[in-house]
């Protein structure tokens, strides 16, 4: 009988609540993603700790929560137990704390603020829903609201102004988002689409390596656990460098 994988690496194969939560959240891609957000606000000249406190408690609820409860809602790709209503709640109250977040800010940061505010909104609801038929929903959309986005907005939410060298980096994060979709759609394919793999590879020595979905999947998520951890590193030294 074929193997059943887990959903998602960082998932417990076995089922209940610990399991539910860990793939809702998905720990190690929420952390890459607030990365950013430090990332573009330890771009700014003066670093307002309370300000990016504040951005990333609300990407936190916007993309950690909203987001993923949203996505988990839209076909249940990493099957869960969780009930749809607790789902929509969820979804619900992270979409509002998170807004409330970026409209308390308004009067600090300034109207521009909410330009990023409906962006958000837009990218968490249209893209998780795959709305207007799934058009903002894909590689290069993925790259710019959980990449490219963060980064700008971290940045806006410091300064109130954007720059030629946060457009910069976040080119950069959009780079490595699209990345990052490369390596998790054939990941996900084999650990939620996937039955069985059979095949193998002989090497010009005549060694034979067979191949199944561990094998196929080792390289594919190693790059990602490296990539996660690698841009959470680099935030925390950013943010580190500048406020000293």
């Amino acid at each position: 009988m074929p193997e059943v994988l887990a959903p998602a690496y960082y998932a417990p194969p076995s089922s209940g609540w610990r399991r539910d939560l860990l793939a809702l959240l998905h720990p190690p891609y929420t952390a890459w993603h607030l990365s950013y957000v430090v990332i573009g606000a330890s771009l700014a000249p003066h670093l307002d700790l309370l300000r990016l406190a504040a951005t990333v408690v609300a990407f936190f609820f916007a993309v950690g929560v909203s987001a993923h409860a949203l996505d988990e809602l839209h076909g249940r790709p990493l099957r869960t137990s969780v009930p749809s209503s607790v789902l929509i709640a969820a979804a619900a109250i992270g979409l509002v704390i998170a807004v409330g977040l970026g409209i308390a800010g308004v009067t600090q940061v300034g109207i521009g603020l909410l330009a990023f505010i409906a962006l958000g909104m837009l990218f968490v609801v249209v893209y998780n829903l795959e709305l207007l038929g799934g058009r903002l929903h894909g590689d290069m959309w993925f790259s710019l609201s959980w990449g490219a986005f963060p980064v700008v907005t971290g940045y806006f939410a410091q300064t109130g102004r954007l720059s030629l060298g946060v457009l910069a980096v976040a080119a950069a994060a959009y780079a490595l988002s699209y990345g990052q979709r490369s390596l998790s759609t054939p990941a996900r394919l084999l650990r939620r689409r996937s039955s069985a793999v059979a095949g193998s590879v002989t090497l010009t020595d005549g060694t034979l390596i067979d191949l199944d979905q561990r094998a196929l999947l080792k390289p594919l998520e190693l790059a990602l656990r490296a990539f996660s951890w690698g841009v959470v590193a680099l935030a925390i030294g950013l943010a580190v460098a500048r406020l000293l």
